[in-house]
């Protein structure tokens, strides 16, 4: 038996006690298994390349003080509009019925939904009349459902929102989000050249393929989270029975006890990885393996093309 087929492939190389694993749990009983090393490189990556932008911010840009500042900060306040105490509170309690868990408790960020502070389209709304559209027709491309709110739980939900944005602008160094702007910094023409050189993208991605329009699909962070650990990318396996017999489709679990695969027909098989020769082909290793090689440059470089991608 070809011992190389019995090895864990890529990544989970390195993860084979059970001290240093993660179990990922996937819908219909599914799971995969990813080392917690990896997704604790990615973070540092993405803090690493935006420490040296705020680093470069800070030294570039000069702050209002003193009397100017004051009077810049009241007219703002003057400009902010307000709601009564008793409807923000009522948004509140919707807002954390409905919204925290994309948007954060305090409307400041979460996971998957942006911070509503630092919204442009909140910036621009009046009484609710630019959230409504939002709120009551959902955002399907972004994962954001519709809500079937009335016009008075609207206008609630509008004013904790602009309350909350209110509230962010007089905190000085308070900001949690990242702005698209934030990761526009990068050469578009060296991000193509690492995208087909020595990162080697070009092997599996296509501009015009599976790539085509994906800055329209993600911006900001969104889009560098996918760049370097792109989690929802599937691994397929290939498993050969002690019949003879093939089975192929994608990888569900896998440890160094048991692996499992679902087929075609969503139907799932595993197996003692000692009764099988099996192989895995994880489109996600090479990425992995980029953690390691990436400098900030390239990070900002390579998002730039990507952001060209539209």
């Amino acid at each position: 038996m070809d011992m190389r087929t019995r090895k864990e492939s890529g990544f989970l190389q390195g993860a084979r006690s059970r001290d240093f694993r993660v179990r990922w749990a996937r819908s219909e009983r599914t799971e995969r298994l990813f080392p917690g090393f990896v997704r604790f490189g990615v973070l540092v990556a993405i803090l690493l390349s935006l420490a040296s932008l705020e680093f470069g911010q800070s030294q570039g840009s000069s702050k209002m003080t003193g009397p100017a500042a004051s009077t810049a900060l009241q007219k703002q306040r003057q400009t902010e509009q307000s709601f009564a105490p008793a409807l923000v509170t009522r948004g509140h309690s919707l807002f954390l019925q409905n919204c925290a868990f994309c948007h954060g408790r305090d409307a400041g960020g979460g996971e998957s939904g942006p911070d509503l502070t630092r919204s442009k389209l909140v910036a621009e709304d009046v009484n609710g009349n630019r959230i409504a559209t939002v709120v009551r027709n959902g955002r399907p491309g972004k994962g954001m459902p519709a809500f079937s709110l009335s016009e008075m739980q609207i206008a609630a939900l509008a004013a904790f929102i602009h309350a909350q944005r209110a509230e962010a602008e007089t905190e000085n160094g308070g900001r949690r989000g990242v702005d698209v702007a934030d990761l526009e910094t990068g050469n578009v023409e060296a991000g193509k050249a690492f995208f087909y050189g020595a990162g080697k993208c070009s092997a599996c991605h296509s501009p015009k393929g599976d790539l085509a329009g994906i800055a329209s699909r993600y911006q900001g962070l969104q889009l560098e989270e996918r760049m370097l650990y792109p989690d929802e990318a599937r691994s397929k396996a290939t498993v050969t029975l002690p019949s003879g017999q093939v089975m192929t489709g994608t990888l569900a679990y896998h440890d160094e006890f048991t692996l499992g695969l679902r087929d075609a027909a969503g139907f799932y098989h595993s197996w003692p990885v000692s009764d099988v020769t099996y192989t895995i082909n994880s489109p996600v290793k090479a990425h992995v393996d980029l953690l390691g090689k990436y400098t900030d440059a390239d990070i900002h470089n390579l998002m730039a093309y990507l952001q060209t991608l539209r």
